[in-house]
Order: structure tokens, then C-alpha cells, then sequence
């Protein structure tokens, strides 16, 4: 019984931990590199989208936005905002569920409602899907490799959904970067449209700006994947 039992949370651990690879393999970075990959999940979001596209092209950084399908469908022209300024837009569901929960057939619909929200806001985009809350279960990998789908997670969080403050979000993160990161942060919120992240804003600002001037490249997922070298790359499992 104890066996089990340790066995069931640690099923449940991995199930949730960013970094953990036992139910699929996910890119999480690449180890000692002198690149960084910026990551926003949960937007478009009106107006700290845009605010974040302006402190990204001021730096001159490419970064990577994990975008709610309904929010796609609410306000295509910010997601075009993010295209057309040659960041890389990923999936993260159309409702921001917790996967693990859902059947099947609801993760699949829940795969191709985002990808369909955001073909039509920009047309063919990435192949990238993080899942909400990094909830996931063999399943879940199943359906999204079945969808040619790339799983990506991340080895640093700001804690930026709940932060006190930009000054929390940068120590948080700074204290994580050794080269090679998947940074995780929010440019919305899956519960409304127009959540706070003016934090996120001000600490992405200042993040960029330290680590650029340590001699960090700040790169797009598909960016760092494509200049992983070999073994480094934790993509999807094609087991």
C-alpha cells in the first residue's frame, strides 16, 4: 500500500511539474547556453499585450506568446499585433482548462479550437502547445502529438499571476538564469480579459535589459529549438 501510494504522488508530481518527463517528453530549454527564451502565456490581453510588444521591440527581442483560443476569437487584431511584429505564437488551449481532468475527445476539441482561432486571426503559425497550468497525462501527449503538436514547458517562473511586485517577478527569475532557460510569465490571465500584468511589463523591461548587457541572446522557442544541439532537445516523443 505505501509503495503505491508513493508511486500515485509521484504520478501526480509529474503530472504538474514543469520539468518532469515521465508521461511525454517536453522541450524545457537547452541547458548551458548563452540564450534565453522568453515565454507569456494567457493572453492577448488589452492593453498589457501591447505594452509588452513595445518594451520587446524597444530591446529588439523576439519572444514567444502562448495565446486562450477565446481570447484569439475576442480580439484577433492583437494577436496580429504579435505576429506581425515576428513573435512566435503557440497554443494553450481555447478555454484554459486543467487537461489532466478532461476526457479525450475534449482535450482534442479543446487542441483544435485554438488552432483554428488562431489560423484565423494570422494563418498559419507555429506547432507549439504548452498546457494550462502544465497539467498533463499520457492523453494529453497522445492527442497533441496525434496533432503534430510540440509540447513546451519551462524550467523558470516569475510567480508573475500573483506577484507583489516587478521588483518579486525580476529576483525571482534572475536568481533561476544560468543559460539555456524557457522562462515562464503572463501577458493575461485566464479569467478575464484585462487582468493587471503592468508587473509583468516592468519586469520584463528590466530582465532583458540586465541579462542583454551579461551577454544573453533573447530568442523565440523555435529559435532556441533550432539551434539546440544534439541531445539537448527534450521535444516531443515520437514513442
Amino acid at each position: 500500500m505505501a509503495a503505491a501510494g508513493g508511486a500515485a504522488l509521484v504520478a501526480g508530481y509529474q503530472s504538474m511539474a514543469p520539468t518532469g518527463q515521465w508521461f511525454g517528453r517536453t522541450f524545457t530549454g537547452t541547458g548551458r547556453s548563452p540564450q534565453l527564451a522568453l515565454t507569456f502565456d494567457d493572453g492577448p490581453n488589452d492593453p498589457y499585450t501591447l505594452q509588452l510588444l513595445e518594451v520587446l521591440e524597444r530591446h529588439q527581442v523576439r519572444a514567444t506568446f502562448f495565446v486562450i483560443g477565446r481570447y484569439a476569437r475576442q480580439r484577433p487584431e492583437l494577436l496580429r499585433d504579435v505576429a506581425d511584429a515576428r513573435h512566435a505564437i503557440g497554443n494553450h488551449t481555447f478555454n484554459h482548462p486543467l487537461l489532466i481532468f478532461k476526457r479525450p475527445a475534449e482535450i482534442a476539441l479543446e487542441l483544435e479550437s485554438c488552432r483554428q482561432a488562431i489560423h484565423d486571426a494570422v494563418g498559419e503559425h507555429s506547432n507549439l502547445f504548452r498546457p494550462p497550468f502544465g497539467g498533463r497525462r499520457p492523453a494529453v501527449m497522445r492527442i497533441a502529438r496525434s496533432l503534430a503538436l510540440q509540447p513546451v514547458m519551462w524550467d523558470i517562473t516569475g510567480f508573475d499571476w500573483n506577484a507583489p511586485s516587478a521588483e518579486y517577478i525580476e529576483g525571482r527569475v534572475a536568481r533561476r538564469v544560468r543559460g539555456g532557460n524557457v522562462i515562464l510569465l503572463h501577458d493575461g490571465g485566464h479569467l478575464k480579459m484585462g487582468t493587471d500584468r503592468s508587473r509583468t511589463v516592468v519586469a520584463s523591461d528590466r530582465l532583458i535589459a540586465r541579462f542583454k548587457n551579461e551577454g544573453f541572446e533573447f530568442v523565440t522557442i523555435p529559435e532556441m529549438m533550432a539551434k539546440s544541439s544534439p541531445g539537448s532537445f527534450t521535444g516531443s516523443s515520437t514513442s
